[in-house]
């Protein structure tokens, strides 16, 4: 009897332990980056490529193009729709990527045509749903923290 009582013990206590809950959790944090209970949201990235238009501007074009862009980036980070973004080592196709806090491809889209660089043709994007830390939320509060220069 003490053998079944100490093993229904057992399974009661690892069955316990296996839906145990953070004791960092912070509720209202969760609900301010809109995250699920396992601390993750749905977002859209966005692979940048170089567009096939490129050859068509002057070196002083591309420089207003990217002025542009970087302008477009900034915007839509303090907007809170934008979370990451930056450039890829090297000169390859593959230019960058952003991490846009949507919910669907649409809205992603949208967004992407707000960039002078797209409409100019000088990037294109590919944009994929992904699922990730809600933590991303926060991101950008804190880069402001440690970056001595705006970009």
């Amino acid at each position: 009897m003490n053998k079944l009582l100490y093993t229904l013990f057992l399974l009661f206590s690892l069955n316990s332990l296996s839906h145990a809950q953070n004791d960092l959790y912070d509720t209202e944090l969760a609900a301010e980056v809109g995250a699920d209970k396992y601390g993750m949201k749905k977002y859209v990235i966005a692979f940048l490529h170089r567009g096939e238009r490129v050859s068509e501007y002057s070196a002083e074009q591309r420089t207003e193009i990217q002025a542009g862009h970087m302008a477009n980036i900034n915007r839509l980070a303090a907007e809170g729709k934008l979370v990451v973004a930056g450039p890829f080592f090297g000169n390859e196709e593959l230019r960058g990527l952003f991490i846009f806090a949507v919910e669907t491809l649409e809205e992603a889209e949208k967004l992407t045509e707000t960039d002078p660089a797209i409409k100019a043709g000088v990037l294109k994007m590919e944009l994929k749903e992904w699922y990730g830390s809600a933590a991303l939320m926060l991101l950008n509060e804190l880069h402001s923290k440690v970056a001595e220069e705006s970009i």
